[in-house]
């Protein structure tokens, strides 16, 4: 264990960002350069090594956090960074854009400041890439099954990953012009520096995983064909269904959904451009929507040089501490959290750039349909609905939609290719073993042969003839496609997940960790 009594002695003390005037002038990491170390071993001591640690509840990969701290708090990064792994696919993903419920499920959160276990997560998995701890991992044999997976976010990507491990072959079917999924194109590079995406998969290639970029499943490839030719298929497409605004003035030229102008600014990082089609530059720019995407957006915005920018969040000002209501651990607290968008932002004058309990009434535009004017109303709390005589208008000449995804994308051929239904949340339809649920139960391929009842051949596990299953028979569904959007640990822990519910399907069991069930859900006030 680490040091009893280090929670009394040592305070908590993250790791810096660099300053913000350094940070607006470039795109990388907020943290890029910053020393890690000796600060961050100090910090582990702080872990108490609780009887039940409540951070593994916090955390839906049940990462062996106060194992890993007590190994960081040493420097023995290898035993740290085989410990992190055995729970997490991509900590370096997750180190730099989780929010870190673990840390709100720390015991020292009763009543005291978190142990920094972000910040420890980072630093192990940095210090193993660095120090040579993350060799490929190449399977010994191949079972001789096929494997594909739509979808090179989080989700498929760990999908793939234990899978190709595991000893099958696996294609990953991606329809963008490069992998990642949001991580490449929705996460900015301010918060996560794009040589980590490649480096994992190039990790990846070295033990097997195939990857075919540019390739539209439900598009121009069948996504039928794609499942007759494999022993199973992942969807992990993630929700990409944009919610929108009916305000009347939304068609006025300037006015974008959040996804687009961030996928513009990280083709300008990629280098597919020289300058994004959609800049800040010299603009007002106000985001609508108060959530994770709202606050990449207002990073770019400033980096791109806006003259002003304003986020509106239809939610109430969260207080400073937990309420009594969203009880410890089991919940994600709402409190009062300052990005590190926000915080540049604020400024000197240390304004928050949120305008809370804020809805848009309509835009106002110029003779030539340009959005020039947003205006806005105060909202009630509890009914969300507009408050007379609080009305006002804010510049607007570049505005952001933000508020979210409503599940799959629609249109996409997916659902009508495989036979997928989706639930009462939009989202694709599961059972329990994370197995895609058909539109109706005599929904069955009719190339010939006889119906089966489980439509596997009951002595290899392998998929039944293609004539007698149902055509979700063998289709696992991982990530946001069937959770709906989520955070990037949960769609590590669906992949997972997802990938040992297939490899129970084609051998019949499996020893791949299943961290999480479909149903299971962060517990919410």
């Amino acid at each position: 264990m680490t040091d009893p009594r280090g929670f009394l002695r040592i305070p908590r003390r993250p790791v810096p960002p660099r300053p913000v005037e350094e940070r607006l002038d470039d795109w990388r990491e907020v943290y890029a350069g910053q020393a890690l170390l000796p600060l961050v071993s100090e910090q582990a001591l702080r872990c108490m090594d609780c009887g039940i640690p409540f951070c593994h509840s916090g955390c839906p990969l049940g990462n062996l956090i106060p194992e890993w701290n007590a190994y960081a708090s040493r420097g023995d990064w290898q035993a740290a960074a085989e410990r992190l792994h055995a729970t997490n696919n991509f900590p370096e993903f997750t180190g730099r854009l989780c929010p870190a419920p673990c840390e709100d499920a720390c015991v020292l959160a009763i009543n005291a400041d978190p142990v920094t276990i972000k910040n420890v997560e980072q630093t192990i998995a940095d210090e193993a890439w660095e120090r040579g701890y993350a060799p490929p991992q190449p399977p010994q044999r191949l079972s001789g099954r096929t494997v594909a997976v739509v979808g090179s976010g989080p989700a498929g990507l760990a999908a793939a990953q234990q899978l190709t491990r595991t000893g099958h072959t696996v294609v990953v079917y991606e329809r963008d012009d490069r992998l990642g999924g949001l991580l490449r194109y929705g996460i900015p590079e301010f918060k996560m520096e794009k040589s980590h995406l490649d480096r994992r998969i190039d990790q990846m290639r070295e033990e097997g995983t195939k990857f075919r970029t540019g390739v539209d499943v439900g598009g121009e490839l069948d996504a039928a064909e794609l499942r007759r030719r494999h022993d199973a298929l992942i969807v992990a497409v993630g929700a990409t269904e944009r919610r929108e605004l009916p305000v009347p003035g939304r068609e006025l030229y300037g006015i974008h959904q959040a996804m687009d102008y961030l996928t513009y600014a990280n083709r300008v990082q990629e280098g597919d451009y020289a300058a994004p089609p959609v800049t800040a530059e010299g603009k007002h720019a106000v985001i609508i929507g108060g959530g994770d995407t709202g606050s990449d957006c207002l990073g770019t915005v400033l980096r791109q040089g806006a003259l002003s920018a304003v986020q509106l969040d239809i939610n109430p000002e969260p207080g400073e501490s937990r309420p009594h209501a969203q009880p410890w651990p089991v919940t994600h607290p709402k409190v009062y959290r300052i990005s590190h968008a926000h915080a540049e932002a604020r400024g000197r004058e240390g304004i928050d750039p949120r305008l809370f309990s804020s809805a848009t009434l309509h835009f106002e535009g110029d003779t030539a349909g340009h959005v020039r004017r947003l205006c806005l109303t105060e909202v009630e709390p509890a009914a969300r609905s507009p408050l007379p005589g609080t009305e006002r208008v804010l510049p607007a000449e570049l505005v952001l939609i933000a508020l979210g995804f409503s599940g799959p994308e629609q249109g996409s051929g997916l659902m009508e290719q495989l036979g997928l239904t989706v639930d009462g949340r939009g989202n694709f339809a599961r059972g329990g073993d994370f197995g895609a649920l058909p539109a109706r139960p005599s929904d069955r391929d009719t190339a010939g042969g006889q119906d089966s009842p489980t439509g596997a051949d009951a002595s290899s596990g392998r998929a039944g003839r293609a004539g007698g299953r149902p055509r979700t028979e063998g289709v696992f569904i991982a990530g946001d496609a069937g959770r709906g959007q989520s955070l990037v640990v949960w769609a590590i822990a669906e992949g997972r997940a997802a990938a040992a519910a297939a490899d129970r399907y084609l051998t019949g069991s499996t020893v791949l960790p299943s961290p999480i069930a479909p149903w299971d859900r962060p517990l919410v006030a």
